[in-house]
């Protein structure tokens, strides 16, 4: 590279910088390199791109570099990030690349990176050793390996696989918005092929995402929420850049979170007996849902890794994240907007309801967030001793994802940002008004740690 390769680049989850200061092609070869000494020589993997300017480009050094090492590759061409978790898991290779900076903005890339059945490498689980090879950069080479370009064939079976396991959508009026990300017309087809009637927009790729952020959220999906109203659709649904997310419209317009989208699934499909997975910042309404259903609720800590291992351990039917995340067990435990979008959609067809009179059946909280700036060496630390001083004033806490404290009537969350140097703090109750109690709870609790 023509400068110093960051530590910063190197997140929980994945490689992700900006281009070409923070990542470049010189990089992606040593990504590659670094990865195929990981997975091992004569093995056989995966590499996918998003519709970034840059993705190209990266994608085509990042070949090389596996190549290189003496590795097999099947080539995707650009895929939405759960078409590479499908295809890992799916045709059983030893791992997979995607050139992806998910919902980032289009001057960021980076690298999603899995081993075998679709685990993620990111920091604790092999992401350390890939970064020690890049920065020492010895590599020796290899027997070159091979190359196939599958990406019709991937595709093909992908659409397959998710038509398989959802019922017909006839007479459902769906507006998509992709947001010229990785779903761009193939979302649009795979609901029109199951009957949907479809109103598209920002629906052709573009990798400068001219439309909207990659990233959806109420402020910048306000394009799709006027198309529902104004053509009286019964749902919207939003992907983030690369796939891996989505958020639903009710048909009155409102934007529902993604802890409520997955307690509506919960309600609509989980049977008794079965487990449940998601994260301690989603709403105790998932909670309630999961045991009304006779279901068994399973906590997580955030992030694909983590969901993924419990998913598969538990046996678990399906789980999600307050971000849209939402992973299933017919997906092979991934995380993927579009299987959560079909299952939306077919959970109206069968309950011949609205969404939002769906939303208005589920039990009522208020949430309230707050966001600190912290020492980014010290907010883990802090989070420690607030954990402590919790559990010595007699809290019930849950320290799965940072530390949690349960009351009778709501609860108070506090963890370290991943991505930052921030403390980010939740609570939920019944009222507002207590909601706000257990937040200055937290408040003073950090003021405490931060001076001791």
């Amino acid at each position: 590279m023509g400068q110093e390769i960051k530590d910063s680049i190197f997140r929980s989850y994945d490689i992700r910088g900006i281009y070409p200061s923070d990542i470049d092609e010189s990089l992606a070869e040593l990504v590659g390199r670094s990865f195929g000494e990981l997975i091992g020589e004569g093995r056989k993997v995966l590499v996918g791109m998003d519709v970034r300017v840059s993705s190209k480009g990266l994608a085509e050094r990042l070949v090389d570099g596996i190549l290189s090492e003496g590795l097999d590759i099947v080539f995707a061409g650009v895929i939405p990030t759960p078409l590479l978790y499908f295809a890992i898991s799916r045709y059983k290779l030893d791992g997979g690349i995607t050139v992806s900076a998910s919902h980032n903005p289009p001057e960021w890339n980076g690298f999603k990176i899995c081993r075998k059945d679709a685990y993620v490498i990111g920091l604790g689980t092999g992401l350390e050793e890939m970064r020690e090879m890049i920065k020492r950069d010895g590599f020796a080479d290899r027997g070159r390996g091979s190359m196939e370009d599958r990406s019709t064939d991937i595709v093909r079976d992908y659409i397959e696989a998710l038509s398989g396991k959802i019922g017909p959508l006839e007479g459902l009026k769906v507006g998509i918005d992709p947001g010229n990300g990785a779903y761009s017309g193939l979302a649009t087809g795979i609901f029109r092929r199951k009957g949907a009637m479809v109103k598209a927009i920002n629906d052709i790729p573009d990798g400068r995402f001219p439309s909207r952020s990659p990233e959806p959220n109420p402020h910048t999906i306000g394009e799709l929420v006027a198309l529902v109203k104004s053509e009286g659709l019964d749902l919207g649904i939003a992907f983030d850049g690369d796939g891996d997310r989505v958020l639903f419209v009710t048909e009155k317009g409102d934007v529902i979170g993604g802890d409520t989208a997955l307690a509506l699934l919960v309600k609509g499909y989980l049977k008794s007996g079965e487990k449940v997975v998601y994260e301690p910042s989603c709403s105790s309404v998932i909670e309630d849902e999961i045991k009304a259903a006779g279901g068994i609720p399973l906590l997580s800590k955030v992030g694909h890794s983590h969901f993924k291992e419990r998913m598969k351990k538990e046996n678990a039917r399906f789980g999600g994240e307050i971000s849209g995340h939402m992973y299933f067990q017919e997906t092979y435990g991934a995380d993927d907007g579009l299987f959560s979008a079909l299952k939306m959609s077919e959970l109206l067809c069968v309950s011949r309801s609205s969404l939002s009179s769906l939303v208005e059946r589920l039990p009522k909280y208020v949430k309230v967030y707050e966001e600190f700036e912290s020492d980014d060496k010290k907010k883990f630390g802090i989070i420690d001793a607030m954990a402590k001083s919790l559990s010595g004033k007699g809290y019930r806490i849950i320290d799965v994802d940072g530390v949690k404290i349960v009351t009778e009537d709501g609860w108070l969350l506090a963890r370290a940002s991943n991505t930052g140097p921030k403390i980010r703090m939740a609570a939920e109750a019944k009222t507002e008004g207590r909601a706000r109690q257990l937040l200055e709870i937290g408040r003073a609790e950090l003021k405490e740690a931060e001076g001791a």
